[in-house]
């Protein structure tokens, strides 16, 4: 090998050490993922770094054996000819199902994972509406009857901009809030809904999106383990205003959340209903 050519790869290494010194020691603060907040997203980000180092290595080995390749036979003269190679099974199927059972693995990991999300909640578990709109969230809390009261787009009107029913008795002493407020450490149920368009409620501290459909009632459940503030972007594009669609979830101790849901008006007295 040339010197040039020892010198070029030489370069090429310690950039890539670099990159990697750069990634680690300063990635974490830029660009890496949110402190994680819920219980689901420990296993997300578990999946996810397993993930991250399984096709890393790969990626690196993969290189690796490309640059030997291109310089164990580069053509050495003009009379050179290159290497006729048909098959070799044992090697086909070792490269065949090593990737194979891996990606395997991963996907049966993360199936499970989304099951868990998607599953019956505990019988506990505290009940919210997320409510889309052009370009806003609301969250509808049952009141004291413990039960969320029916939301349905054709309710909507100049007196009833929330979707609630107001037949439905246990609609009147519910709660609507521009802010989604949870208790630390308790199960938390979310019923997505749409009143116009699709949209997607993406926590990221939860490590949760779904979407929010017109005419459907989608739905996931967490439980909160760190206090503070999170956001709450909309990740699906629906409208001129998709880019200030953004809420905020406040986890508290139960205390702190009863205390601010005490203070929230009840539908019933936000639209005027009468008893």
């Amino acid at each position: 090998m040339q010197a040039g050519s020892v010198h070029g790869v030489l370069f090429a290494v310690a950039v890539l050490v670099l990159v990697g010194i750069g990634v680690v020691t300063i990635g974490d603060q830029w660009w890496w993922l949110p402190p994680v907040a819920s219980i689901h997203g420990a296993t997300i980000d578990a999946l996810f770094t397993v993930t991250l180092v399984v096709t890393g290595i790969v990626f690196i080995l993969v290189h690796l054996l490309l640059a030997y390749f291109v310089w164990r036979y580069r053509a050495r003269s003009p009379q050179q000819q290159a290497y006729f190679y048909l098959e070799n099974r044992p090697l086909e199927v070792v490269y065949t199902l090593v990737p194979a059972l891996t990606l395997t693995s991963l996907i049966a990991v993360g199936t499970r994972a989304w099951f868990r999300i998607h599953s019956s909640p505990p019988a506990e578990a505290m009940p919210v509406r997320v409510i889309g709109e052009q370009f806003a969230w609301r969250f509808q809390y049952p009141g004291a009857d413990g039960t969320l009261g029916r939301f349905h787009p054709r309710f909507i009107s100049e007196e009833n901009p929330f979707g609630l029913d107001p037949e439905d008795p246990a609609s009147h002493d519910d709660i609507i809030t521009t802010e989604l407020h949870v208790p630390l450490n308790r199960p938390v149920v979310a019923y997505i809904n749409s009143k116009d368009v699709l949209h997607s409620f993406f926590v990221p501290a939860l490590r949760v999106k779904q979407d929010a459909v017109p005419g459907m009632t989608t739905r996931f459940w967490f439980i909160p383990t760190q206090t503070g503030t999170y956001d709450i972007p909309c990740a699906e594009l629906c409208g001129q205003g998709h880019y200030i669609m953004r809420g905020q979830m406040v986890v508290e101790s139960n205390a702190a959340f009863e205390a601010w849901l005490a203070q929230q008006p009840t539908f019933s007295t936000m639209v005027g209903l009468s008893h």
